[in-house]
């Protein structure tokens, strides 16, 4: 049997690994940090499988040195990372926690001693609480604390960090979150939620600028994006009405945030798919603007393909954002992780094809998430033989390089993840590590597929430094 070949990529491509605060650093109750909306809602029965939380997580506050060592090991060109809001400022605004800032110094000096480019995420969804009890998203002062916010984090790690992200997954942040009710804060609201997502640019935009600023004070380079998990939308069948189904599932997953960034406006058929609950109440005129802050990248975060139909709406007193005619249907004959995600690779071609038509404008795009949920039983060598994983790595790498060669700029890939962690309202049972991480002792074992893309970017490596 012949090992298949690995994805090829142009020469100077990134590679990287991605984590998150909240999913792997542990320590909630020091150094300070404030509560964010994620411990609360883990708090609260019946929202997290088995009533589990990141107060321990993977605890990277304490063990980040071993962490460090496995990139180093990995041979990855960069690390993104995300930084706990509530660490820097426990009450998201005001006083700043030296002991905060002080473990992200300590975290970036250690990735920038590896060797590795530290990429800094600013939000990955734990706002603090004390900004919740005042509005939280759905209000306009927390985009004004976020930009607060990336200035303290700007001034405080900028001669190290260039490369800065301000948003993960705002979809998740305003829709999952206030509409959906599967994330934080876990509420099933309608023009509140568009509010959120609405400040949820204007903050990006904030700090964009704050970003820059802080960039052009010190005399210090910095690249400024925002990612997105934007999904490949495909109809149930061939009908007119399923038709219409997608084009209101693109304005909900892709446009709303896609339109507003690149081309200062939100996009059209906003009416027809929210009808009145999109009132605008919640915008200013000079909010556009300050939203399409010139990118240097966008971050694209994928999984899986997506099929929908037509579907009734509810009843006008129950509906919410995320009730616009739609719903998903399963996609049938192909293997499916444990997450239920149908893996489906040529999907992520076709999706950066059709962004790369639909928007000329779009930057440079990195691949800030992907990888996959597999059961990871270890063998009884004590390894995890994670086939399924490294079969979808490689296959989605070579999709990615389809999607390079028919003329989408893609300049980097972050696999997800690093390590095993808390994914969110599934708790602990759902596992994208790349590193097996045992939940008692915190004993950290690469998996197959670590070794599989450590191979692989050694030999990118090779093939670039020739």
């Amino acid at each position: 049997m012949t090992t298949p070949e690995l994805p090829v990529l142009p020469p100077g491509f990134l590679f990287g690994a991605a984590t998150a605060a909240y999913q792997i650093e542990g320590a909630a109750d020091e150094g300070g940090r404030g509560p964010s909306i994620w411990d609360t809602y883990c708090r609260t029965p019946g929202r997290v499988a088995r009533g589990e939380s990141g107060d321990v997580a993977c605890d990277h506050y304490h063990r980040y040195p071993e962490d460090v060592a496995l990139l180093q090991e990995l041979g990855v060109d960069a690390y993104r990372f995300s930084i706990a809001w509530p660490r820097v400022l426990p009450t998201g605004k005001g006083e700043v926690n030296p002991e905060g800032l002080a473990f992200y110094d300590r975290l970036v000096d250690a990735v920038c001693e590896a060797g590795i480019e530290p990429v800094a995420t600013l939000y990955h969804w734990d706002l603090p609480q004390a900004l919740e009890d005042e509005g939280g998203w759905r209000v306009r002062s927390t985009a004004e604390h976020f930009a607060e916010y990336a200035r303290v984090v700007a001034d405080r790690l900028g001669d190290r960090v260039r490369r800065w992200i301000t948003l993960n997954e705002p979809h998740c942040a305003a829709f999952v979150g206030h509409a959906v009710g599967r994330h934080a804060p876990g509420t099933r609201e309608g023009t509140p939620a568009l509010a959120a997502a609405h400040h949820l640019l204007l903050a990006h935009g904030l700090a964009a600028r704050e970003l820059r600023d802080s960039a052009a004070r010190h005399g210090r380079p910095a690249e400024v994006g925002i990612t997105l998990n934007p999904e490949r939308l495909v109809p149930a069948t061939d009908s007119a009405e399923d038709a219409a189904a997608v084009d209101r599932a693109e304005t909900l997953h892709n446009r709303v945030w896609l339109d507003p960034l690149l081309r200062g406006h939100y996009p059209e058929n906003e009416a027809a798919t929210w009808g009145p609950m999109a009132d605008g109440s919640y915008r200013s005129p000079e909010d556009a603007a300050t939203i399409a802050q010139p990118l240097d990248f966008v971050g694209i975060n994928y999984y899986r393909p997506v099929h929908v139909r037509h579907a009734p709406l509810p009843d006008a007193a129950t509906r919410t954002a995320v009730d616009i005619g739609v719903e998903q249907v399963p996609v049938e004959g192909v293997r499916h992780t444990t997450m239920g995600w149908p893996v489906v690779p040529e999907s992520f071609t076709d999706l950066l094809l059709h962004l790369h038509r639909q928007y000329p404008e779009l930057p440079p795009v990195h691949i800030t998430e992907n990888g996959s949920a597999e059961p990871d039983v270890p063998a009884a060598d004590g390894r995890v033989h994670d086939e399924d994983r490294v079969a979808y790595l490689r296959d989605h790498l070579s999709a990615l390089a389809d999607a390079i060669a028919a003329g989408v700029d893609v300049r980097g890939y972050f696999v997800w993840s690093l390590l095993d962690n808390f994914e969110w309202a599934y708790g602990y049972d759902r596992r994208f590590g790349i590193v097996a991480v045992d939940y008692e002792t915190l004993t950290r074992t690469p998996k197959d597929s670590y070794h599989w893309y450590r191979e692989m970017v050694r030999s990118h490596r090779e093939r670039r430094d020739g």
